[in-house]
């Protein structure tokens, strides 16, 4: 496969804030690669460089085989970028919006299938394009940069928490039409902390703490750092030789039901003493990538070098925004 976005010790200074600290990120062609991290993180920083509206301070960025900083009016013709807040001229329509951002990318050369593209996807979107910028709700301003991004095909999307606001049946269109989109030969670079909508659409994640990649790979590589919840009735049986298995751990009993958690790598170990107990109503609920967020953020202290107050919100407040919150990174 080809290296579509590739970053090497990428650095952004604001100060003495270092907001990207040795970013090392690589997206392949064809691919929806998820860009996770919490607030403050750094997802925000790289799209920006990525996007050459920021200057990196030191290290490289590449997308597309150019250099976004010198090369960002040939990069943004093949590229569409969604940021997670939108907003609009007030007094355009939002089907007038979404034909000027189309137009500035280039991509209405084909007026009459871009016509068709637009029309099917404010279809699909429920979205009407007659009301003026002033008059949308933060969903409908979403939708606009939706439409506009997927209206006009291109190599490369750059999407920044890009179902912000929208209500879960349009968070299904957009998945559907990503996919596509995909299908028909594009590449995806998806910064998200909305981890099922990253569970469902990437095929592979990078994980960016404090302005640099902590872990990354399939989803599968991944869910071996995190341990599956076995539950089962409790009814009659005891538990104890659980306990000795290497695999198991927090053994507890709860509302009739005893749970553990095991090694996800080592499940095989523990299901034939789960028959010899002859176990009844035995379910086995896989790590999500909550757990992976928690292992990384939950509870880690700051990273050495990092001023004060550079990624408070890596450090102090992380899970309070992994686990539902809707912010920018």
């Amino acid at each position: 496969m080809n290296t579509v976005v590739q970053t090497v010790n990428l650095h952004k200074h604001f100060g003495q804030v270092r907001a990207l600290d040795g970013l090392d990120l690589d997206v392949q062609q064809g691919e929806i690669h998820g860009f996770l991290g919490p607030n403050g993180a750094g997802k925000s920083t790289t799209l920006r460089v990525l996007l050459g509206l920021a200057k990196a301070t030191s290290g490289s960025a590449t997308v597309l085989g150019l250099e976004p900083w010198t090369q960002a009016v040939e990069l943004h013709r093949r590229l569409a970028y969604v940021p997670g807040d939108v907003r609009l001229w007030p007094n355009l329509s939002g089907g007038e919006t979404i034909d000027l951002l189309s137009r500035l990318r280039g991509g209405t050369a084909d007026a009459a299938a871009y016509h068709r593209r637009k029309d099917r996807l404010c279809q699909v979107f429920d979205f009407d394009p007659a009301k003026k910028g002033r008059a949308y709700s933060k969903g409908n301003r979403q939708k606009v940069a939706l439409i506009a991004a997927l209206a006009t095909e291109a190599e490369l999307y750059l999407l920044d928490e890009p179902t912000s606001g929208l209500d879960p049946l349009m968070e299904e269109v957009f998945r559907r039409e990503l996919l596509a989109a995909v299908e028909r030969g594009a590449t995806v670079l998806l910064s998200s902390h909305i981890l099922s909508e990253v569970e469902v659409l990437c095929q592979r994640v990078s994980i960016i703490r404090a302005g640099r990649i902590v872990d990354g790979g399939t989803l599968d590589s991944l869910r071996h750092l995190t341990r599956s919840e076995v539950s089962f009735a409790a009814d009659g049986l005891d538990a104890e030789a659980l306990a000795r298995l290497g695999a198991v751990h927090d053994l507890a009993y709860d509302a009739g039901r005893i749970r553990f958690t095991a090694d996800s790598d080592r499940i095989a170990e523990v299901l034939p003493a789960l028959g010899a107990l002859g176990v009844q109503g035995l379910t086995i609920v896989p790590p999500s990538l909550e757990e992976l967020f928690l292992r990384h953020y939950g509870d880690a202290p700051a990273d050495e070098g990092t001023p004060a107050g550079a990624s408070g919100e890596d450090q102090h407040g992380s899970r309070r925004h992994l686990l539902g919150a809707r912010g920018r990174g």
